[in-house]
């Protein structure tokens, strides 16, 4: 290999310099370096309880904001459950003459669904832009306010179509919260708490999910227009709580340093992190920070979105998106139609809402069961394995709709339930893990961006294609439609074994020198790197072992 210096420059032309400059120049970057790793290593030293006594406010702020995520697990759970209501379908939809009863057309389902995700593409765009502007906590202020001021579409929508432009209204300030909370959740914790802040951003959406289910069920058995009414109303309850808080909320420090200002940056950390900890240093964790910032810098990463494409950002935004690509290609759509799904399957709507709270509520641990997971295991196994499980559940759904007894049916929902636990138990809320780790700090709002709305354009296809399956009125497949997102998910399965790094207790500045250097998806984790070294040869920061 060859040498490389990533110590920062001077801004002019070192030869421009006097020796004094550059001397005293080095003599400085040098103790941000040994701070740096000072910090970098009392980080990877912690004791998980340690980092709890230490970071307890950043947990309970990044929570906060990460309940956000709850209003659209609620909503976008919520159509799928409605789909299923007389009432709703009777308000809203049309009579279909062989089912003799309401039914919203697979076009107008289309339409609710994918507004919001096409709302949600534009908010994330307009996020990209008010995060590096105004930080993480002014641009969900903005975003709660939103919220609630676009609720009032979706409870007194008079039509389907009225009820279309709410879904793309909310849908702007949900695309904010999914991009704002993985990035907040990551700089604000460190590498111990990392992936449990990160991981909780999925427990909220399945939070959302139960309720969504548990509201349903209260309701369904009404036969007024409070029986889709309540649910839309529901919604109003989670942004008012929760501006109530974030109103006091600190910045992320990291924001503050790619915006040169250290002294908030110090005391925003303070305001995240507990006092008299024996094994926490303010100053040397500031340090770590601007060094981390710096080298990315001095690696010629600039903030705007097409340098996402360039040099080993290009890798990096690769497989940001396609992780969460993969996340939605690998059947989680079925999820969201469980209720949908089961009526379709021969249960009564009120059986199928209690089928779908249960499924709710598995989420729940199985989202808490991977925290057990990744304190052992790698994140890059523990995808492997979820989707793979998820491929063998598929197939076996798509076998069982050829079976007409009522016994198949009920198998085809356990199998569900069964797919809901293992999606919430691995991929579900390790992606969000992923794409929070593996982007760069400096293009870290703009790759979840991006990487989200691809997300949601994806959504879009699959939320038309399942529409069009599952629904009486046009394609009718039932459960055979699992057999189309078995293939979908076997080539999400190639593209992991192949791509997906490891990213499992590696601070930024050891990730970003990993990509630098171009080290294979599957020796991320056998790779030894030292990026605070002052030795500026490359062979004495990274040695790769042999597999």
């Amino acid at each position: 290999m060859a040498d490389q210096d990533i110590k920062p420059t001077p801004a002019d032309n070192p030869l421009s310099l006097d020796k004094e400059v550059v001397a005293q120049h080095d003599e400085t970057t040098g103790t941000l370096a040994s701070e740096a790793r000072l910090a970098a290593e009392s980080e990877q030293n912690m004791t998980l309880w340690q980092a709890i006594k230490t970071y307890p406010k950043a947990i309970g702020w990044s929570v906060l904001l990460s309940s956000t995520l709850i209003m659209e697990g609620y909503d976008l759970s919520l159509l799928g459950h409605l789909y299923g209501s007389p009432v709703f379908n009777e308000k809203f939809g049309e009579w279909h003459e062989p089912s003799q009863s309401y039914v919203v057309s697979a076009a107008w389902m289309s339409a609710l669904s994918n507004g919001a995700r096409a709302g949600e593409v534009i908010g994330l765009i307009l996020a990209g832009w008010m995060q590096d502007r105004w930080g993480y906590k002014k641009s969900m202020i903005v975003n709660l306010i939103f919220m609630i001021a676009f609720v009032f579409i979706l409870f007194f929508a008079p039509n389907v179509q009225v009820l279309v432009v709410g879904e793309v209204f909310c849908g702007l300030p949900w695309g904010a919260f999914q991009s704002i909370t993985p990035a907040y959740a990551s700089e604000v914790a460190p590498v111990k708490l990392r992936p449990y802040l990160t991981t909780f951003i999925n427990m909220c959406w399945v939070i959302g999910q139960f309720f969504s289910s548990a509201v349903n069920y209260s309701s369904v058995t009404r036969t007024d227009e409070w029986a889709y009414r309540l649910p839309f109303a529901i919604q109003w309850l989670w942004p008012v709580l929760i501006l109530a808080g974030v109103l006091f909320a600190p910045e992320s420090p990291w924001w503050y340093i790619r915006n040169n200002d250290r002294a908030s940056a110090r005391k925003a950390l303070l305001r995240l992190t507990s006092r008299n900890q024996p094994s926490f240093n303010p100053d040397e964790t500031i340090a770590m920070i601007e060094y981390t910032n710096e080298m990315e810098r001095q690696l010629k990463e600039g903030v705007r979105y097409r340098d996402c494409f360039k040099g080993t950002d290009l890798r990096r935004t690769e497989i940001v998106v396609l992780t969460w690509v993969a996340q939605v290609l690998s059947g989680q759509n079925l999820m969201g139609y469980f209720s949908y799904f089961m009526v379709q399957a021969g249960l009564d709507p009120a059986n199928s809402m209690a089928m779908a709270m249960g499924n709710g509520a598995l989420g729940l641990v199985g989202t808490m069961g991977s925290w057990f997971l990744m304190t052992h295991i790698g994140r890059r196994r523990i995808f492997i394995s979820g989707i793979c499980t998820q491929l063998c559940i598929l197939v076996t759904v798509g076998s069982l709709s050829f079976a007409s007894s009522n016994a198949s049916v009920w198998a085809i929902g356990a199998m569900l339930i069964l797919f809901t636990f293992v999606y919430d138990f691995t991929i579900g809320p390790i992606t969000y893990c992923l794409v929070s780790e593996l982007s760069s700090t400096r293009l870290k709002s703009k790759t979840i961006v991006m990487a989200r709305a691809a997300y949601n354009a994806v959504n879009i296809f699959v939320n038309v294609m399942t529409n069009y399956q599952l629904n009486t009125g046009a394609w009718n497949w039932g459960a055979k439609t699992a057999y189309f997102w078995a293939g979908s998910c076997l080539l999400c399965t190639i593209w992991v074994f192949f791509r997906l790094p490891e990213p499992k207790d590696r601070s930024y500045a050891e990730l970003d020198l990993l990509f630098e250097h171009q080290v294979p998806a599957r020796k991320f984790a056998k790779t030894k790197i030292d990026p605070y070294s002052q030795d500026h040869t490359v062979e004495k920061r990274l040695s790769t072992a042999s597999e």
